[in-house]
Order: C-alpha cells, then sequence, then structure tokens
C-alpha cells in the first residue's frame, strides 16, 4: 500500500493500536502490520515523531522500562488519547461512508426510481 495513504490517518491508526495496552515502538509498528493483514508497514522514521507529537499533545504518555540490558519507551493512551482516538473512528466511519457512497452508489447514475 503507498505510503501516501497513511497520510492523514497516522495518528487515529498509532491510537487505535495502543488501546488494548501500553507497547514499544517496535511492536507498535508489529501491530499496525499485523492488523492491517500486512498491508501496512511503518517506518521508525514516522512513527517516533508521531509519537513524540501525540504525547506532547497529551494523547499519550510514555514511560521507560528496561528488558534485560535494554531500555525501551512503552506509550499508553491518556483519557485525552482514548476521547480522540473515538473521534477519530466517527470521523473514520463518516469519511468512508462518504466515499462509498460515491465509488458504490446504491442507484447507478442515471437511473430513476
Amino acid at each position: 500500500m503507498r505510503a501516501d495513504a497513511v497520510r492523514g490517518h497516522l495518528d487515529g491508526l498509532l491510537l487505535a493500536v495502543l488501546e488494548p495496552g501500553p507497547l514499544h515502538g517496535y511492536a507498535i509498528i508489529a501491530a499496525v502490520q499485523q492488523r492491517s493483514g500486512g498491508a501496512l508497514e511503518l517506518r521508525t522514521g514516522t512513527i517516533y515523531p508521531a509519537l513524540n507529537r501525540l504525547e506532547r499533545l497529551g494523547l499519550l504518555s510514555s514511560s521507560w522500562e528496561s528488558v534485560g540490558e535494554r531500555r525501551r519507551r512503552c506509550y499508553e493512551l491518556t483519557d485525552a488519547g482514548r476521547h480522540t482516538l473515538a473521534g477519530e473512528r466517527t470521523a473514520w466511519s463518516e469519511f468512508t461512508a462518504a466515499i462509498g457512497s460515491v465509488l458504490n452508489p446504491a442507484t447507478p447514475p442515471g437511473l430513476t426510481t
């Protein structure tokens, strides 16, 4: 899938995969890829700036977690992030319904009932 297809929807994707609980960056990438059936492959250069921005906006919080010798930053939704995710889902439903009604009209153009 083209990278520009994700543009404008990245925040919603990140918030959605974090809804079940905290994840670190690579786990977020894997979750998006898995949930999209492999159609979406996000790069670290794409998600980390977005995660940092979402955290600055108060939609995510993060903490450091140690795994053996490694430390990694884990992100989780805040209450504001959950509220924003609900809005993203509503907007997505409205958008797909509008596009769907144009691409797959119930009554083909030129026909009247």
